[in-house]
């Protein structure tokens, strides 16, 4: 009997300790809270470097309250400049950085720039470094067959029938392909992104009114 009773504690321990460790396992997910709107974002476990760093910067709330600096049409919001919390209205911005940058991580197999693509700026270099703050989710447009067999000659690479598909039928900027790490892609907000991307803008892209990241967290 003291053996029974023994292997049942040792069982229903593991079994507690499994539980507890699905339980505590960390999402991917990152809520956006913008004074445009809520965006959600599915971050990509298989781009570790990057992923883990917009993890850190989202708890440390390094985002909460900064803006969507740079918004162009048809083509990407720009977001993570530190200088762009409390920045006066008119003032450039852009070149704000956290002090490093990360190596990067291109899988065009896989991530690709479609419409709603969460991908990293950074300045020109020649590893292609990404910055370590700053963002961009694409906004893009709808491209031809002609257009992609274009790109894919002057890059060197092939895009899956699926990939065309996405390009053609949802849009995106492929241009950027194998030029800037692609991490994560938006579940919800696309509507938020349209919005964002074809606010009034000065001639740096600044939005006229400020749009603000009110608070990025974590969620399930």
């Amino acid at each position: 009997m003291k053996n029974i009773l023994t292997v049942c504690l040792f069982l229903a321990t593991v079994t507690s300790a499994a539980a507890f460790k699905k339980k505590e396992k960390e999402t991917n997910k990152v809520l956006l809270e913008t004074t445009a709107g809520n965006i959600t974002i599915q971050l990509y476990e298989d781009v570790p470097l990057h992923t883990a760093n917009f993890k850190k910067l989202v708890k440390e709330g390094f985002y909460d309250s900064l803006l969507f600096h740079r918004v162009i049409p048809s083509f990407m919001i720009q977001g993570g400049d530190p200088g762009s919390k409390n920045a006066p209205a008119g003032t450039m911005l852009g070149n704000g950085d956290i002090g490093y940058t990360i190596p990067a991580e291109f899988n065009v197999t896989k991530y690709i720039h479609i419409k709603g693509a969460l991908a990293a700026a950074r300045t020109p270099n020649p590893e292609k470094a990404s910055s370590g703050c700053q963002f961009y989710i694409v906004e893009g447009r709808k491209w031809t067959d002609a257009e992609l067999t274009n790109f894919e000659q002057s890059k060197g690479m092939t895009y899956t029938p699926e990939q065309r598909e996405q390009y053609k039928t949802l849009g995106g900027t492929p241009h950027l392909d194998n030029e800037y790490t692609v991490y994560g892609i938006v579940l919800e907000g696309l509507d938020i992104i349209t919005k964002i991307a074809n606010a009034p803008r000065n001639p740096q892209d600044r939005p006229n009114e400020d749009i603000r990241i009110i608070r990025a967290v974590m969620v399930k």
